[in-house]
């Protein structure tokens, strides 16, 4: 998987898309993103004690990897990503436009 955490990500497909976040979390065995900011559910939270109460929060789910790019740092736009050799490091770049990626 060439999505890391902390990468700037755009939405290409489904219900969010068009949306921009900040991937929080990797789950690289179900090929799965959390981004933060998007894909938004609410979750009920039971009372666990008799003096506690049940309430509903919102959570980021995980989203499948193949409907996010990262954003291209030059233009601000999704672009693929590639690996290149650059001083005997292996360094991910932007397809777009060829700048190194954090």
């Amino acid at each position: 998987m060439k999505i890391k955490k902390g990468d700037n990500v755009i939405v290409t497909a489904g219900k969010n898309k068009g949306q921009k976040g900040t991937i929080t979390k990797v789950l690289a065995d179900s090929n799965r993103v959390v981004v933060g900011g998007v894909n938004k559910v609410k979750k009920h939270i039971k009372p666990r004690t008799k003096d506690k109460q049940g309430t509903t929060i919102e959570i980021e789910a995980s989203i499948n990897a193949s409907n996010v790019m990262i954003v291209d740092p030059k233009t601000g736009m999704g672009t693929r990503v590639g690996k290149k050799d650059i001083g005997g490091k292996n360094v991910r770049i932007a397809k777009k436009s060829g700048q190194e990626l954090k």
